[in-house]
């Protein structure tokens, strides 16, 4: 990005967008970039608190009345030698007529002066007036060469031993995604907390990532005590994840693999698809985001929910490798094809930013979607190549509903010897893995208040009380077995799940 910059401001680019929020670490790029031979300049910053100020200078040396954002844009004008102005923090001013016509002003006198202004804030904002003439940056993360540089002044700071290459990796990879000054704080809050910095203090520095993750609004940390084996059934999808649960290390990339963009996976409701995905976070040992899309559409501005999911899809990036989780995909894109009429086309333009961002990214996110209605996604989620892999969640066989009735009544007691769940598993046909688990409860309760233990009878009356929804949405369950039959892959490795699918 400092390179892209460079070559911007030496070609005589008038007017630059940086967005970012770490304004004293950008200064000081830019300042790096004015003082080599090819940009010799001088910068400029201001604000609308001080005015123009030279860099480098004490903030009462100001030039007189250029606190309005017109007079500094005017005094910008006005200047003969060649100069970098900063501008911080314009955007709120940056709608007015008078800021956008200076700014058009100083675009066209900057022809063959060797002048830029920057824009410089932590939100992008561009008047419709100045599309066609901005250039706009986002000012990247520190990456792991500039941490290491924060990382050992913090080890000198605090006079600790010298650390092993592991250690310093893990606290390192720990603080991706968190600015220089955030990378700072949470070495020291590390060290102040247990007054050392070793590979034990890595939760320290990723409890700053939750926080950040907190203030975004639209992306929630979710962490899973469940392990991938408190799942009952689905051995072919177990197996493709567990596959993959090195795919994001270094070596994998030296073997020469590709990072695995994500994977759909399409089922009848209460299946495990969500689990699944909670799950995986603790068998890759990577964080879960999961992507809110209802708080991603906001009616009150326009462009406000475009910009909401661009930060947060920046955010997941920044705290990469990640997997991010999007619970029923089919709901959140059901209705981009007739969006023109009911949104203004919002729908439309969020669902193609975001196919932009999954076929284009290239940081280590893994999508993780689940969908119940196949009918309901647009054709272009199911293109080829989209995601790495389409799994089809059914419904459990005879053998994963007593594997499935093993793992919850394990949970409640610890002797469950005198459950039959081979005969749990025949009374309960046609039922999920979510249904099994209500049974259960069910059977809890009646007994409770009985004040008695629960029993096998129980668990079998609770289940005959239940319509499963395989018998309420049959219609439903039958056109996703017929789509899924061709299109997917079934996440159930037996002859059983193939047998069904054939149904």
């Amino acid at each position: 990005m400092q390179e892209e910059l460079s070559i911007l401001i030496q070609a005589q680019y008038p007017l630059i967008y940086l967005v970012t929020s770490e304004e004293e670490r950008a200064e000081q790029a830019i300042a790096a970039i004015a003082q080599t031979k090819a940009n010799q300049r001088r910068v400029f910053l201001w604000t609308v608190t001080h005015g123009i100020i030279e860099y480098g200078q004490a903030r009462h040396i100001t030039q007189h009345n250029t606190v309005s954002p017109e007079a500094a844009i005017q005094w910008v004008i006005q200047q003969k030698e060649p100069g970098i102005y900063i501008f911080k923090d314009l955007h709120p001013f940056i709608d007015s007529p008078a800021t956008t016509r200076w700014l058009r002003d100083a675009i066209a006198s900057f022809k063959e002066a060797q002048k830029a202004i920057i824009l410089m804030s932590p939100v992008q904002h561009v008047p419709i007036e100045l599309e066609k003439e901005v250039v706009v940056l986002d000012f990247l993360l520190p990456d792991m060469t500039e941490l290491n540089q924060v990382l050992s002044h913090q080890l000198e700071q605090t006079k600790t031993r010298r650390t092993t290459t592991e250690t310093r990796e893990k606290l390192l990879r720990a603080a991706l995604g968190l600015t220089k000054d955030e990378a700072e704080k949470v070495y020291r809050k590390a060290h102040v907390k247990v007054g050392r910095l070793t590979e034990a203090e890595v939760d320290i520095v990723l409890s700053e990532k939750k926080q950040l993750i907190r203030r975004n609004g639209i992306l929630e940390y979710i962490e899973e005590d469940e392990t991938i084996d408190s799942i009952g059934g689905l051995e072919e999808l177990k197996r493709w994840l567990r596959q993959r649960s090195n795919a994001f290390t270094e070596r994998a990339r030296e073997y020469g693999l590709p990072q695995p963009k994500g994977m759909l996976i399409l089922g009848v409701p209460g299946c495990g698809k969500s689990l699944i995905a909670k799950t995986t976070s603790r068998l890759w040992g990577l964080p879960l985001l999961r992507l809110d899309m209802g708080r991603v559409y906001d009616g009150s501005m326009v462009g406000r929910s475009e910009a909401n999911l661009r930060n947060a899809l920046k955010t997941a990036e920044s705290i990469s490798p990640a997997i991010l989780f999007i619970d029923e995909l089919d709901k959140s894109f059901a209705g981009t094809s007739g969006s023109a009429d009911s949104d203004g086309g919002t729908s439309s333009r969020i669902f193609g930013s975001f196919l932009t961002w999954m076929q284009e990214k290239t940081s280590p996110v893994f999508v993780m979607a689940t969908a119940n209605r196949v009918e309901r996604l647009p054709g272009e989620f199911l293109r080829k190549g989209r995601f790495d892999e389409i799994f089809f969640v059914d419904l459990p066989t005879p053998e994963e509903r007593q594997q499935i009735f093993n793992i919850h009544l394990s949970k409640r007691r610890r002797e469950i010897a005198r459950f039959d769940l081979e005969q749990l598993a025949t009374v309960s046909d046609g039922f999920s893995g979510a249904e099994i688990e209500q049974g259960i409860i069910a059977a809890m309760y009646e007994a409770f208040a009985q004040d008695r233990e629960f029993t096998q009878l129980d668990i079998i009356a609770a289940i005959k009380s239940t319509l499963p929804l395989s018998r309420t949405m049959t219609e439903q369950v039958t056109a996703l077995r017929d789509w899924a039959r061709q299109r997917a892959r079934p996440a159930a490795s037996s002859v059983a799940e193939y047998q069904r699918m054939e149904f």
